[in-house]
């Protein structure tokens, strides 16, 4: 009886490189969406709550106003962060309605990252005339793409979209995305 062979590392961290792309860009669009009804100029808790409505509305699991404990010494304390919104386990979005993002912002997400063990996420300034001016992807310790693209089944990644955390609609577009990388990938056979 063959055993199924599991993913390497090059290509788990693919995977999630692919199903975080695809999450962002959800994310992206519920944020358009808020900003297209709502405009600039509300206070932040109103584009959260909104932002929120719209990401129920597509199927994805999040969780608001996440506590995140700061380690000082050993010491857990609870005077630390609290992330805006965590989106599928996986995701941190900060929000903001402010003049204008500053480097600052930038580094509070990334250690808002480090300190989850989370790798993506997006700072969103809904005060913007146009919300691609707000917006800013941050990623914790990029490693960049694998120097050879290794190729293989897509029935290797199954284990890690069959996850319970994944929503459906998530997995079949993270499934669809994947298909079409593998077969970018795969080798052409002359005629």
């Amino acid at each position: 009886m063959a055993e199924k062979s599991k993913p390497n590392n090059a290509e788990t961290a693919e995977v999630r490189g692919v199903v975080e792309n695809v999450l962002t860009d959800r994310i992206i669009g519920c944020a358009i969406e808020v900003h297209r009804h709502l405009g600039p100029g509300l206070l932040e808790s109103v584009y959260e709550e909104c932002l929120c409505y719209e990401l129920s509305q597509i199927g994805l699991h999040f969780e608001r106003q996440v506590h995140l404990p700061v380690t000082y010494k050993g010491i857990k304390l609870q005077c630390g962060h609290k992330l805006d919104l965590v989106v599928e386990d996986s995701i941190v979005v900060e929000l903001k309605s402010i003049e204008e993002l500053a480097p600052l912002h930038q580094a509070q997400l990334l250690t808002y990252l480090k300190t989850s063990n989370k790798k993506v996420g997006l700072l969103i300034n809904f005060n913007v005339q146009f919300l691609k001016n707000g917006l800013k992807r941050v990623v914790n310790r990029y490693a960049g793409p694998a120097v050879t693209p290794q190729i293989s089944a897509v029935s290797a990644f199954e284990p890690l979209l069959s996850s319970p955390r994944l929503s459906p609609r998530l997995r079949g577009s993270a499934s669809n995305s994947i298909s079409q990388a593998t077969g970018a990938l795969a080798p052409k056979v002359p005629r």
